[in-house]
């Protein structure tokens, strides 16, 4: 009997935290990848995995790597010019795109404050449309790792982690979970036209974060609140202030509320989200020892409301956020402020996704 031959998946963002991890997934349920990189990356991958070389700023050059795929994995790693030729392209080639996107439609105060890196995903979503792709939306939110980018460093060296806005709630959602998710509407029927926010299980201020991240760590780590106005001077030099802006009123706006919570994770895989605690003790060496190979590689985006994106073109700092100029600085040495009461916690909003 002849085998039907299974086209290959093209997965753009291969070497990045969700992008590695749906290469695995997809050669574990028996796709074909081929993974686009920068050809210095290709050592990093399975062996089973054809390695092509392209660049998202250079259209022209993926048409080698799409030619007789059947899906694309979109993570948009480049500046907004050249979305329309790249989405352009992808029609040529492929039947359907799976997009990694943010939250940014979603009914929330965390995800309706002003994000440039949304206006983007909102545009290359359009893009899509207007191309006559099938297509399915992926919408992280707070990624999990960021714990890692952020807070790392502090409690590696005194164990104080000196952050504004502790009382603010997110649902943080393992990076796993979100591939996992990405692979699954790659190769199973049923999602085309599928738009899914993903969260964590549980909503959490970012001074229960940090306690959890102490608890599994079997030390106290102790959260020291900073004022904006101290936030800014801390990041001053190190952060782009468009990201520092956009992330205070994020956090800002959602004071005294719970996080936005979905069902969509459980919906598609049939498991239960992985909860923060479980990120933790999976990767618990990393606010141990470092810099880590977590903490080394590159997040796909500098943070924004969803899954952390506003992409600024520069180097990334020691922090995970993309700065053009200045040094890195931890948050580890500065100046200690009185920590601020966190306010009662409330229930978490709950949507449930439709399949």
């Amino acid at each position: 009997m002849t085998r039907t031959r299974v086209p290959p998946v093209l997965v753009t963002g291969a070497t990045g935290r969700v992008g590695r991890a749906v290469v695995d997934l997809l050669i574990d349920a028996g796709v074909p990848v081929r993974a686009l990189t920068h050809s210095e990356a290709a050592a990093t991958l399975p062996a089973n995995v054809e390695v092509v070389t392209g660049d998202l700023t250079v259209p022209e050059s993926l048409d080698p790597g799409l030619r007789g795929v059947g899906a694309v994995f979109l993570v948009w790693t480049a500046p907004p010019t050249t979305a329309p030729a790249v989405v352009e392209r992808l029609a040529t080639y492929a039947r359907r795109v799976v997009f990694l996107s943010s939250p940014h439609q979603t009914p929330h105060p965390f995800f309706q404050q002003p994000n440039p890196m949304a206006v983007l995903h909102a545009d290359i979503e359009r893009l899509i449309a207007a191309a006559g792709l099938e297509s399915t939306i992926i919408r992280p939110g707070m990624l999990a790792s960021n714990a890692v980018f952020w807070w790392a460093t502090a409690i590696r060296a005194d164990g104080v982690v000196r952050w504004p806005y502790g009382a603010a709630e997110t649902a943080p959602v393992d990076d796993r979970d979100v591939a996992a998710v990405a692979a699954r509407t790659l190769y199973q029927d049923g999602h085309a036209g599928g738009d899914y926010v993903l969260t964590g299980p549980e909503s959490l201020s970012q001074a229960e974060q940090v306690s959890i991240i102490g608890d599994v760590l079997g030390r106290r780590i102790k959260f020291e609140e900073l004022s904006p106005d101290e936030f800014r001077s801390e990041t001053e030099g190190s952060w782009p202030r468009p990201v520092v802006d956009m992330l205070l009123a994020a956090w800002g706006a959602t004071i005294g509320g719970p996080a936005f919570i979905t069902s969509a994770v459980v919906d598609i895989l049939g498991s239960a989200p992985r909860s923060f605690r479980q990120w933790v003790a999976d990767h618990a060496t990393a606010f141990m020892e470092g810099p880590t190979e977590l903490e080394s590689t590159s997040p796909r985006q500098a943070p924004d409301q969803g899954h952390q994106g506003a992409r600024l073109q520069g180097r990334r700092d020691r922090h995970g956020i993309q700065a053009d100029r200045g040094r890195p600085e931890t948050l580890a040495r500065r100046q200690r402020t009185p920590p601020r009461r966190a306010r009662p916690r409330r229930r978490p909003l709950r949507m449930r996704e439709a399949r």
